[in-house]
This record gives structure tokens, C-alpha cells and sequence, in this order.
């Protein structure tokens, strides 16, 4: 039955099928059958709803289809004469079945309202105002109902222009080219509820009739919040079922096409590592070769070879079919990063020229005024000598390496699957870094003892804790990392330094002057230029202005630097509201993600990550905590 096929002898749906579909609702299994003429019908699971789409024979409805395909129980059928008693009875039996599971059910019938096209007049921008016509009978009852769906319809936006909704209580629910779908007298018998939805066909060229693709999907993402919300509201009203959140009543079951669009954006996601191909090979010997030349002659340097045809890489990247996963939540997220995917592609093209700062600042953004003011702010405020970092000296990389291994082995006692392994490497400027699930050491690091701890929470207990629970979800996708997603990464990062008590003066210094140096760059500064900012005006130490600098103009300019201090500002304000910390490490997300993430959630599509970090279990962290909770700014986690 789950195998999506049906064979039909004609062009009808018979009494033997409708049972079947029947007992698997009553024993809460999944359908998914294809119906005569291209129909479908999808029920997840039992839920007390079910929307509904009849294609009219004549015109042509491009686009009204996939209003309803969102949902989780929906009906997507032909409304051909020959099959409106088999449609009929098929609508009836999954009322009926339900209807003892619930006490209630809702039918919502979605239709083009192509009547509410205007026959003249504005059209702002080229694009009509969305408009719904909620259709409901005029003694049914469903008087709440009504209002929340005209409230949630309300608050749809479509290029900026808000929609209008009109209530209309008649005795016909239903398109007009198509007898209603369960008629009043068996509504009652059954116990079940019927509205109608006609929409203004603003996702079509009026001339053509072809859907406009972009339109079509944000009013699509729109409508399905708003049946949720709707759904969420019946529940609670009618039947007796009470989900703990609207989100709830969406899909769970996922089905091929997402697994095959998740597969196809994470293998050519991890065909290529980003930072190490736009990082140079040679950092020590360009260093002494600057060095030498008294700061007077621009370092050059080398980077490694591409592994990957780009060309190449595009193609599979644009085989990936986003279009056709129906989940719009799901949807979102696969098209945003097969849009990153594209830019970071190009930029491995562009490696060393001037382009690639361009597609930089697409993929990593700029630095607003905002960002430079707190970053001269603590520039100015905070000394430029300070014994903070000097206490018990520094570490050789045999130490930091134990102390590595030790961390890494927590986590793997924890959760096996954690499989991290420390590398060293000769290739990385200095530090520590994190690439494909490990830990990159460069074998000239020397770390203060005061710092080593702080410096593994934020490699170990942050980029890689994040890695491995996106590797526990089902989507490759939280691992890899969803578009945008370092900002928050980064500020969550360093957020984890000011936790394990080790986000030092000479550490936020080092972050404002990255956005300083960025900006910098932005502003067409030469690489001497940028380094004699950091030496002479802010007294960095000359190799540390080296490293600063190369990191910013490595590859033609890099703007991600700026992200570090941009993202702790980001999280500070989202945990100062009152934010959660646990969704934050489900994967590697952006803070944009995290409402999407708390919905797929609600939904079962996401499993509980089954890691935290270690420094969340030391007291001094939850006291740390809990003041950044009263709306710490940036300047107070040190002044504090």
C-alpha cells in the first residue's frame, strides 16, 4: 500500500481500494496511492484534517496543485464526472475512520479563485495582492475556526504586500465547476466539517497561464503555516486530540526524492574542503620571506591544487531536483545551500584573483557600521599588553595534542560514534582548526596554558560536537552545514571559550581586529597597509599582524573573519531573550535555522542530539550562563 502505485481497470476508485485505504488509517499506517489521472492522496498519519485539490478539465490550473501537497494529509485529484463517486465514497470512508479516532475531522477544499483577477487596475510592482476567500457554510459552527484561519491568512506576504481575506458563509462549499465533496446531510452523519479555500491565482501569468516559480513557493510556504495554525485550532476545539504545538500536525514521514536531494547537496559538499583550499600552503615561508623584506614587499602565496572539476561539480550540484521535494520547510533549506554551494564553487575558481572577495562577500557578507564601532571599542578599551594569556606559559604541541586526545575521548565514551582524530599538520598558519570531523593541529603551535582548554571548546566542544550530532540526524545536511550557518558557528564557538572561563582580553582583541582588518580590505586597503594598521595603530605584535592579515587576504579576501565577532553578538542577543541553548547544537545552522529546526522537531523529522558539551556540566559555566541570560553585551563578558 505505501508503495506509491495503484493499477485502476478504468477510470474509477473502487469500493475494494477505499477499504484498504481505510484499514490502514484505522491502523495508523501510511498511505501514499496514486489515484486515475494523476492523482494522489498522502495521509502521514491519522490526523483530523485532510486537504483537498480537484483539477478542473478546462483551464488549465498550473501551480494550485502544490498548495495542498505540503500538508500531511492531503488529496490531489482529477475532477473529471467519471470519477466524482469513487472521489466521493474515498472522502467519506477517511472521514468516517477517523472521525472515530478524533470525534471530529476537517476537509479544507483549496481552488484558483481566477474570478478575484481584477479586470483592470494597480498592480504594485507587477504583482497582484495575494487575496483568500474563506468559504464556509453559514450554520456550521466552525465561527472560531473561521476567524483563526482569516487571522493566520492575514499575516501572508507575498513582495511585501499583505493579503486580503474575505469570509463568505454560503450553503455550497465547494469550486464551482465541481458538486460539493461530501454534501451537508452526510457532513452531518459523519461528524465531519468542511471549508473552502479560494485563492487568487497571483502565481500565474495571467496571459500565459505558466506558473511564476518564486511567487508560487513563498505563498505556498505561507499557506501551509497558516492550515497548520488552522489545523492546530480545530484540534484543540473539536476533536480530541492535543498536540503540544501547530508544528506537530505537519509531515513526519520523508520520503525518497528528500533523501536523494540531501545525498546529492552533501556528496558535493564534501567533494571539496573550503577553507583548506582557499588557505595558503606556505604561511611559514611566506612569513620569513615578509619578514626579511623589513614589511616592505607583499607576501606571496601558493595554494593547494583543485581536486574537483568545478564545472563539473555545478552539474551534479544542479542535478540535485529541489524543486520537486514537496515538504516547503525541507525545500528551503536544500535550495538555500544548493544557492551557497554555487557561490563557494565559483569562489574556488576565482582563488587568488580579485573576483573572489566579490563572491565573498555574497556567501560571508560585509561589515556594517555597527559591527567596526564595537570593534574599535574594544580595540580602544582593551590594553594592547596584558598578562592574561602569559600565565603558566605556553604549551608545545605534544601537550596541547594529549590535552586534545583527552577531550576527544569524553565525547567517544559518550557517544561511540564521536570518531574525531587529531591531525598535525605542516599546512595551517598556526593553532588549531576543524576539517571533515577532525582536529587539525599545526605543528608550529605553541597555546598559553590559560588558553588551551578554552581554545578545545571551541574546536572540539563546539565545531566538532556539532559535526558528530549532525551526523546522528537524518539529513547529511546538520553536519555539513546548512547555508549561512557559520556566524552563529563561530559565535557559538567563542561563546564556549567565555564558558569553560578562558575568553580572555588578548582573545576579543584578536576578534575586533579581524573585523577591523576585514573592513580594511573592504575599503581597498593593500596587504602592507593592513598590516601596518594592526602594528603600528593597535600594537599587535608583528607576527600575530601577519597571521591576522593573511587570514583576511588569503585567496583574494576573505570576509568570514568578520563572523566571529558578529556571531557571539548574534548569540548573546538570542539567549538574552530567553533563547534555548540545546537547539544550537543539533547541527551546524544559522540563527535563521533555529525556528526551522525547533519545527522539525515538533514534527519527529529531527532525533535528539546525543551530545552536550563537557563545560556545560562544570557550575562555573551555568553561572557564566546565566549572567550572559541578563542581556550581556560583548564589553561586559570582560568587564564582568
Amino acid at each position: 500500500m505505501n508503495k506509491g502505485t495503484s493499477t485502476f481497470d478504468r477510470d474509477t476508485i473502487p469500493d475494494l481500494f477505499v477499504r484498504r485505504i481505510c484499514t490502514r488509517l484505522a491502523e495508523n499506517k501510511r498511505v501514499r496511492r496514486n489515484l486515475p489521472k494523476g492523482g494522489r492522496v498522502h495521509i502521514d498519519r491519522q490526523l483530523p484534517f485532510l486537504c483537498i485539490y480537484r483539477s478542473p478539465t478546462q483551464p488549465a490550473d498550473a501551480g494550485t496543485r502544490r498548495l495542498v501537497t505540503s500538508e500531511a494529509s492531503y488529496l490531489a485529484v482529477s475532477g473529471a464526472r467519471a470519477l466524482r463517486t469513487g472521489v466521493t465514497r474515498l472522502v467519506e470512508g477517511i472521514a468516517r475512520t477517523l472521525v472515530q479516532q478524533f470525534g471530529a475531522f476537517l476537509i479544507v477544499e483549496v481552488w484558483a479563485d481566477d474570478g478575484a483577477l481584477p479586470q483592470s487596475g494597480v498592480v504594485t510592482g507587477g504583482v497582484l495582492t495575494p487575496r483568500f476567500r474563506v468559504v464556509s457554510p453559514k450554520h456550521g459552527g466552525l465561527d472560531p475556526l473561521v476567524e483563526k484561519l482569516q487571522e493566520t491568512l492575514s499575516s501572508i506576504k507575498l513582495a511585501r504586500l499583505r493579503a486580503e481575506v474575505e469570509v463568505a458563509p454560503t450553503a455550497r462549499c465547494a469550486p464551482p465547476h465541481v458538486p460539493p465533496i461530501v454534501s451537508a446531510t452526510m457532513a452531518r452523519e459523519i461528524g465531519c466539517h468542511v471549508l473552502g479555500l479560494a485563492v487568487r491565482p497571483v502565481y500565474r501569468n495571467p496571459k500565459t497561464g505558466d506558473p511564476y516559480p518564486l511567487l508560487l513557493r513563498d505563498l505556498r510556504r505561507g499557506l501551509t503555516r497558516a492550515l497548520r495554525q488552522t489545523f492546530f485550532e480545530f484540534a484543540h476545539t473539536y476533536t480530541t486530540h492535543r498536540p503540544e504545538h501547530f508544528h506537530m500536525l505537519g509531515r513526519r514521514a520523508v520520503v525518497k526524492t528528500v533523501w536523494d536531494v540531501d545525498q546529492q547537496l552533501a556528496e558535493v559538499s564534501d567533494s571539496f574542503d573550503f577553507l583548506l583550499q582557499v588557505s595558503p600552503v606556505n604561511p611559514r615561508q611566506a612569513w620569513e620571506r615578509f619578514l626579511k623584506s623589513n614589511f616592505g614587499k607583499a607576501p606571496v602565496f601558493r595554494y593547494r591544487p583543485l581536486p574537483v572539476d568545478p564545472v563539473v561539480l555545478k552539474r551534479r550540484l544542479y542535478d540535485a531536483q529541489v524543486e520537486r521535494v514537496e515538504d516547503p520547510t525541507l525545500a528551503h533549506l536544500f535550495r538555500k545551500k544548493q544557492e551557497e554551494l554555487d557561490r563557494k564553487i565559483t569562489m574556488l575558481l576565482d582563488v587568488n584573483t580579485e573576483r573572489f572577495m566579490h563572491g565573498s562577500v555574497q556567501t560571508f557578507g560585509r561589515v556594517d557600521d555597527t559591527l567596526m564601532d564595537l570593534a574599535r571599542q574594544l580595540l580602544d578599551r582593551l590594553p594592547s599588553r596584558t598578562r592574561d594569556d602569559a600565565k603558566g606559559g605556553r604549551l608545545d604541541i605534544g601537550s596541547v595534542i594529549e590535552q586534545a586526545r583527552a577531550e576527544i575521548e569524553y565525547y567517544r565514551r559518550t557517544w561511540p560514534q564521536f570518531k574525531s582524530a587529531v591531525r598535525v599538520r605542516d599546512d595551517i598558519a598556526s593553532g588549531l582548526m576543524v576539517s571533515r570531523g577532525s582536529l587539525l593541529v599545526s605543528r608550529t603551535a605553541r597555546i598559553p596554558a590559560s588558553r588551551v582548554d578554552a581554545l578545545l571548546q571551541h574546536e572540539i566542544g563546539t565545531h566538532l560536537l556539532t559535526y558528530y550530532n549532525g551526523r546522528a540526524q537524518p539529513f547529511r545536511q546538520l553536519y555539513s552545514g546548512l547555508a549561512g550557518y557559520e556566524a552563529l558557528q563561530e559565535g557559538l564557538a567563542v561563546l564556549a571559550e567565555y564558558l569553560a572561563g578562558g575568553l580572555s582580553r588578548p582573545r576579543l582583541r584578536l576578534l575586533a581586529a579581524r573585523v577591523v582588518t576585514v573592513r580594511h580590505l573592504l575599503d581597498g586597503a593593500s596587504f602592507i597597509e593592513a598590516f601596518r594598521e594592526l602594528d603600528r595603530a593597535h600594537d599587535f605584535e608583528r607576527r600575530t599582524a601577519f597571521n591576522l592579515t593573511l587570514r583576511v587576504y588569503r585567496s583574494g579576501g576573505l570576509t568570514k573573519d568578520a563572523l566571529y565577532l558578529k556571531g557571539l553578538c548574534q548569540v548573546l542577543e538570542y539567549l538574552g531573550k530567553g533563547g534555548e541553548l540545546d537547539p544550537l547544537f543539533v547541527g551546524k545552522i544559522a540563527v535563521d535555522h533555529i525556528p526551522i529546526i525547533r519545527e522539525l522537531q515538533w514534527r519527529n523529522v529531527l532525533h535528539p542530539a546525543p551530545l552536550r558539551p563537557r563545560y556545560l556540566e562544570d557550575p562555573e559555566a551555568k553561572k557564566r550562563l546565566e549572567r550572559v541570560r541578563t542581556n550581556l553585551t560583548v564589553l561586559e563578558l570582560i568587564e564582568r
